[in-house]
C-alpha cells in the first residue's frame, strides 16, 4: 500500500504551494488526493512520484532542473512579485514534471552579473550539478549578452528553458534596471569625490599644522 503523504509534503515534494494542491483537487486535475475522516487532504506517494516522473535513478540523473527568477528592487520583493515568479515557475515545472533540485530568486539589476543567486547558478552550471534552467523569460536571466551567457550554458550542457509569461512588463523592469544602474555609478563617483576631498582635507591640515610647528 502506498505511503499517504500530508499536504504540506506533498506541496514540498512538487514545488507548488497548498494553495494550488487544494485548486488542483477542486477541479479534479493533475494529482486527486483521499480525504481522511476528519476530511484533512492526503497524496499517496506513488501518484506523487509518478507525476514528478520520479520511475527510476537515470531520470533523475538527466533531468536536474534549476528554477532561476528576479526583480529589481526590493520593493519589488516585498509586494511579493519576486515569490509569485518563482511560484509559477515551480508549477511550470510541475505540470512538465520536471523534478526541481535548486530554486534561486535574485534581488538585482539584470544588468548586473554579479548578482548573489545568478552566480551560484553560474557556479552549480560550472560544477556540472543541473542541465536545465527554468526562467520566465530572456530578461529575467539578463539584460544583454543572453546569447552569449546561452552559448556557455550549453558547453556545459545545460539547457535554458523560457516560458515567456506575459505578466511581467519588461519597459518596468527595464527603467528600474536603468535606474539602479545610474544610482550605482553615481554612488560610486560620489565616493571617488568624498575620498578625494577627505585627501585633500587631511593634507591641508597637515600643511598647517607643520606651518605652525615651522614658526614657533
Amino acid at each position: 500500500m502506498s505511503k499517504l503523504l500530508t499536504i504540506e509534503q506533498t506541496s514540498r515534494i512538487l514545488n507548488v504551494s497548498q494553495n494550488t494542491l487544494r485548486e488542483w483537487d477542486k477541479k479534479g486535475i493533475n494529482i486527486i488526493p483521499v480525504k481522511t475522516v476528519g476530511g484533512h487532504r492526503r497524496y499517496r506517494e506513488d501518484d506523487v512520484n509518478k507525476f514528478v516522473g520520479e520511475t527510476g535513478v537515470e531520470e533523475k540523473i538527466t533531468n536536474i532542473v534549476v528554477t532561476y527568477s528576479r526583480v529589481s528592487s526590493h520593493e519589488q520583493k516585498t509586494k511579493g512579485d519576486l515569490d509569485r515568479q518563482s511560484q509559477r515557475l515551480s508549477e511550470y515545472c510541475a505540470k512538465k514534471k520536471y523534478v526541481v533540485h535548486h530554486i534561486i530568486k535574485d534581488v538585482g539589476s539584470g544588468l548586473s552579473d554579479t548578482r548573489t543567486g545568478f552566480v551560484k547558478m553560474v557556479d552549480l552550471v560550472i560544477k556540472k550539478k543541473i542541465n536545465k534552467v527554468i526562467i520566465e523569460n530572456k530578461d529575467r536571466l539578463t539584460r544583454f549578452q543572453f546569447n552569449l551567457i546561452k552559448t556557455f550554458f550549453e558547453s556545459y550542457d545545460v539547457e535554458i528553458e523560457c516560458v515567456e509569461n506575459n505578466n511581467i512588463s519588461n519597459e518596468e523592469e527595464f527603467v528600474n534596471d536603468i535606474m539602479m544602474l545610474m544610482a550605482s555609478f553615481s554612488g560610486k563617483l560620489y565616493g571617488k569625490r568624498s575620498v578625494k576631498r577627505k585627501k585633500e582635507i587631511k593634507e591641508q591640515k597637515l600643511k598647517e599644522k607643520q606651518n605652525l610647528e615651522n614658526t614657533i
